[in-house]
């Protein structure tokens, strides 16, 4: 079982600028990157076409340390000092329940831990000490 604390960066609308930032700034490499539009469509839920090129989600590598951005959804609330959130990253789906559960005393839920296209196991929560964490199952159905 591996466990990994990841920071997670959301901006708004202008994630793959800051990436591109981090290339030159940090020498970071970017290991995975993905709009909005290339993810798999749901048609009960249309993308708007202002959607289509955030960035859904991206990792990039900083020396050793990994980091992962997306760009909030148009529309989505976007607040300069809560941008940063941190990555759960578990290959263990009964860890990454359990860490969820935890987290939740006293805490809100931003999105039940649940099976994605992109994970097994995925969830948001907000402690009771207002940080909040995204649990990120490693893995495929």
């Amino acid at each position: 079982m591996t466990v990994r604390l990841i920071p997670y960066l959301v901006m708004d609308g202008n994630a793959k600028e800051a990436i591109q930032f981090y290339e030159k700034a940090l020498d970071a490499q970017v290991l995975f990157s993905q709009s909005f539009g290339e993810m798999p469509e749901n048609p009960e839920f249309p993308l708007p076409s202002e959607a289509k090129d955030r960035i859904s989600h991206a990792t990039i590598k900083v020396g050793e340390t990994e980091v992962m951005l997306s760009d909030t959804f148009p529309g989505q609330p976007h607040q300069i000092g809560t941008q940063v959130t941190i990555c759960i990253s578990t290959n263990d789906a009964e860890k990454a329940k359990k860490f969820f559960e935890a987290l939740t005393e006293d805490g809100q839920v931003g999105m039940p831990l649940q099976e994605t296209f992109f994970s097994p196991a995925y969830g948001i929560v907000t402690d009771k000490f207002g940080v909040t964490f995204q649990i990120f199952t490693e893995g495929r159905h």
